[in-house]
């Protein structure tokens, strides 16, 4: 009887990691990226009945639930942790077995769970809520998100640049440089709204969803309530931080700051195959996420930009938060998104890593140096050059080889004191001599002042070796999930398909 038990369970097991592991990926995706171009294509020619049939087609779809799983359990940052039940599908037997109870789950009965809410440190000693939900939970909102995006992608404004597909930070500050660099719009309003996330009107969000199949079980995941400290609270108000729906829920309430403030555009033709786009208004914005700028090009105008919000900011159960709300101009700068933005006298526009960002940068390297004290130089290196290398590509776009000159300056003064630590009982000729060789011809960099490891030849990056390459902005309201705009992505080096994996 007992080893016929435990045959039934490793059957079951194995049967589950089967499920998981036979999957054809390649075959999964080209359906789930097929329903996606369908639905951004039938929302752009107003076929709003074959929207929501479409993603009905692929929330119900067992591709679409393969591809929520694999991004909940696989991919995303938080899949190690667990909500309020516990439970964490880190293994391919846990995740086929999700699969299979998922499968069959009605969704139009569903009743979310709450989240487990925490709370995040921040810089200015403050806490950030993090609500975390249950796997499931989880899955659901990730197969609404793939529904729900296409649609609102063919509907958002180009100046919005956070958590959308193939849009960054970059093309957010190019976009600003393309607003300022000529000296017209030198007023600017940096905006931001007051705990935007808890405090958006449910109400508001669910009006603009209306026609979504699943809009029911958004408004239950909205009203779940959370648990901090055992107790259970209620939500009137706002989109949990770490859902996976909260940050397009947010966006899709945000929008609507360009017809606030009357700005338009016109296509204009410069040559076959190439249209620009002609910005009309007296203002220009840009925002991502929760964060925005407005430029006037007189202080009346942007003056008057309060008022001019109200209606907006009304509507969505948001004001603006006065400790980060300034008016300033281009000419004294002004810092967004880790970059500071300032026009010099020779009226050139410069955009370069913000001071906050350089004194950041370096309390992340310095902290590596603290934890690998006492470590060998190629477990240094290994640590290091990660960070490196991640900072460099933040910091590329833009003016930066000061700041690259700047944070070497400092990684070698690190080093020094590293080693010196390591070696107290040895001069600094022998130090020089054990991690600094002399490059030998045909070497990829003649500076001899590279810390290397003498047993595996690993060298430690440095910042300055970086050319600056100037990013170009996304074209106008462009996106991957739009199937007729496949080669400009090509061009751009972004897949058009699978964009989320």
């Amino acid at each position: 009887m007992s080893n016929t038990q435990n045959l039934s369970v490793y059957e079951s097991t194995a049967s589950y990691t089967t499920i998981w592991t036979e999957t054809n990926w390649k075959k999964v995706y080209k359906y789930v990226d097929k329903q996606l171009f369908r639905i951004f294509r039938a929302e752009s020619e107003g076929d709003y009945r074959k929207v929501r049939g479409i993603q009905r087609i692929l929330i119900n779809s067992p591709a679409a639930l393969k591809v929520a799983i694999r991004r909940v359990t696989l991919i995303n940052k938080g899949r190690r942790t667990a909500g309020l039940d516990g439970f964490r599908a880190l293994s391919e037997t846990q995740r086929g077995k999700l699969f299979v109870e998922m499968r069959d789950i009605n969704i139009n009965k569903y009743k979310p769970k709450p989240v487990k809410r925490i709370q995040i440190p921040k810089k200015n000693n403050k806490t950030r809520p993090l609500g975390i939900p249950v796997i499931i939970d989880r899955v659901i909102q990730e197969l609404f998100r793939m529904a729900m995006e296409p649609q609102w992608e063919f509907r958002f404004e180009p100046i919005s640049y956070g958590f959308r597909p193939a849009r960054r930070v970059h093309d957010a500050m190019e976009r600003i440089f393309h607003d300022v660099h000529l000296g017209k719009f030198v007023y600017v309003l940096e905006g931001d709204f007051k705990s935007c996330f808890n405090t958006l009107d449910h109400d508001f969000i669910l009006r603009q969803i209306k026609g979504f199949p699943y809009a029911n079980i958004v408004r239950k995941f909205l009203k779940a309530g959370y648990v901090e400290d055992n107790i259970y609270h209620p939500t009137t108000e706002g989109t949990p931080q770490g859902g996976l729906l909260s940050p397009l829920l947010a966006n899709i309430a945000l929008h609507g700051l360009e017809d606030c403030l009357n700005i338009t555009y016109k296509e204009k033709y410069r040559k076959e195959g190439y249209t620009t786009y002609q910005t009309y208004g007296k203002y220009r914005v840009v925002r991502y996420a929760d964060d925005f700028l407005i430029f006037a090009t007189n202080k009346e105008d942007l003056m008057a930009i309060h008022d001019i919000l109200q209606p907006y900011l009304e509507d969505r159960g948001l004001i603006l938060a006065e400790d980060k709300t300034n008016f300033t101009t281009t000419y004294k700068g002004f810092d967004f998104l880790g970059f500071n933005v300032k026009i010099y006298k020779d009226n050139k526009c410069l955009i370069k890593p913000s001071k906050d960002s350089v004194k950041e940068a370096k309390a992340k390297i310095r902290e590596i140096f603290r934890i690998m004290r006492g470590h060998n130089v190629e477990d240094l290196i290994d640590k290091l050059n990660p960070v490196i290398l991640g900072i460099v590509e933040f910091w590329k776009p833009m003016v930066s080889s000061k700041a690259f000159s700047d944070i070497d300056h400092y990684i070698w003064i690190k080093v020094w004191k590293f080693l010196r630590h390591l070696h107290y009982n040895k001069s600094y000729k022998w130090i020089i001599n054990k991690y600094f060789p002399i490059p030998e011809k045909g070497d990829t960099h003649q500076d001899r002042w590279i810390l290397t490891d003498p047993r595996t030849g690993k060298q430690l990056e440095k910042m300055s070796w970086t050319k600056i390459e100037r990013h170009t902005m996304i074209k106008h309201n462009h996106s991957p999930l739009d199937k007729s705009k496949s080669e400009y992505f090509k061009k751009r080096w972004i897949s058009t398909t699978n964009y989320f994996r």
